[in-house]
């Protein structure tokens, strides 16, 4: 990518909006196209209380062309994958532009969540549910969310102050692992020097 600085500046610019709350982006400490957000669940949806890990990569011709974007946290939605965390979202795909950015696109994702589109599904077997049996798409939208967006404090603060015992600084720990959706392994992988 020939232009790092877009990237930090996007960084920086959602960090310092006092509007948008709860919402994170951090990029990999290694690789400049590769980051990961941190969207909280829409307030009166099945997604509510959540947080929800998106994996992004950035490609070379970005902002010509649009990330790469997949939840790496498990959501019941019909325009995610339940599988794989694929993302059915135009302006991801053949209605991005380069006046676009990062917080647009991630901003785009969280209103997803509050408005599911059904008829233009990424997950079929989700849609299906969604459009003809609707409360039980939301009673297991909100179920995959307190098993996978929500996650245990006290497993949190143990997997924290594991690592804290293994040297690295608490604060980095903890943002480190509420990036990698709270695995343990891959929080150690980009702690640890290489």
């Amino acid at each position: 990518m020939s232009d790092a600085s877009r990237v930090y500046r996007e960084v920086m610019n959602l960090r310092k909006d006092q509007s948008i709350v709860g919402m994170s982006l951090l990029p990999d400490e290694k690789n400049i196209r590769h980051l990961t957000a941190i969207i909280p669940g829409p307030v009166s949806s099945p997604y509510e209380g959540g947080m929800f890990h998106v994996d992004i990569t950035l490609p070379d011709a970005y902002p010509f062309a649009p990330p790469v974007m997949k939840f790496t946290t498990k959501v019941w939605h019909p325009n995610i994958s339940s599988q794989t965390g694929a993302i059915c979202l135009d302006i991801l795909q053949n209605n991005w532009s380069p006046a676009l950015n990062l917080k647009t696109a991630l901003l785009s994702l969280q209103a997803l969540l509050s408005v599911p589109e059904p008829n233009d599904p990424q997950d079929a077997v989700v849609a299906e549910q969604a459009l003809n049996d609707h409360a039980s798409f939301v009673a297991t939208a909100k179920s995959w969310t307190e098993e996978f967006a929500k996650g245990s404090s006290a497993d949190f603060n143990v997997k924290v102050q594991k690592l804290v015992e293994m040297g690295f600084p608490e604060a980095l720990v903890k943002t480190t692992l509420q990036a990698v959706g709270g695995d343990e392994d891959m929080a150690l992988e980009r702690l640890a020097p290489k």
